[in-house]
């Protein structure tokens, strides 16, 4: 298996991973953190998917997907915090003024996990982020020491995935998800 790791351009390969089966379900599409908590209440089944589509068509692209040769495999949510909610979260702390960029969702397809697909989206995610100037990355994975986490809740990451890829911890949160508090990773990129 050879992944590799490209920007979301490619709406059909976006729904495929984080897109509901029913075009009129009202799942999350990645939006929550994107976009302020009333639009994102607003939009509801396929204008989610639509505002989705606009932004895998702007630049610079939602995020980062992971494909195995032409099927998409996994996905990783990363733009600037400063577009984010995080950048105004009462729990995850801003760190310095720095203008970073976030990395908050990761997602890989059943019958593709156990193979480093998370590690590689880690890896491209900053690379993305890295090409469009970002000074360093964040992120708000789950600090669940050798417990198990339910897979759904595992979106945000998990710590020691982080730290394998070069992140170190730069500060606590009062975030908690799943039961599991969320720490505050980071990359410098400079």
């Amino acid at each position: 298996m050879t992944i590799d790791v490209r920007p979301a351009s490619d709406f059909e390969d976006v729904r495929a991973l984080i897109g509901p089966k029913s075009a009129e379900a009202s799942v999350c599409w990645c939006l929550s953190h994107r976009i302020p908590s009333r639009l994102n209440n607003e939009l509801r089944g396929p204008a989610r998917g639509e505002y989705v589509a606009e932004l895998c068509h702007g630049q610079p692209p939602p995020g980062v997907l992971a494909h195995d040769g032409d099927e998409p495999v996994g996905w990783a949510a990363v733009a600037p915090r400063s577009d984010t909610s995080f950048a105004r979260s009462s729990r995850i702390p801003c760190v310095d003024d720095l203008p970073v960029w976030s990395l908050w969702c990761i997602r890989v397809r059943p019958g593709h996990r156990k193979k480093g697909i998370s590690h590689a989206l880690i890896a491209g995610a900053v690379e993305f982020a890295r090409a469009h100037g970002a000074p360093a990355v964040e992120a708000y994975p789950l600090d669940s020491g050798d417990a198990r986490v339910y897979l759904t809740m595992a979106y945000a990451g998990i710590r020691k995935n982080f730290e394998r890829a070069g992140f170190t911890h730069a500060a606590d949160t009062t975030s908690v998800l799943a039961g599991h508090p969320r720490v505050l990773m980071r990359l410098d990129l400079r």
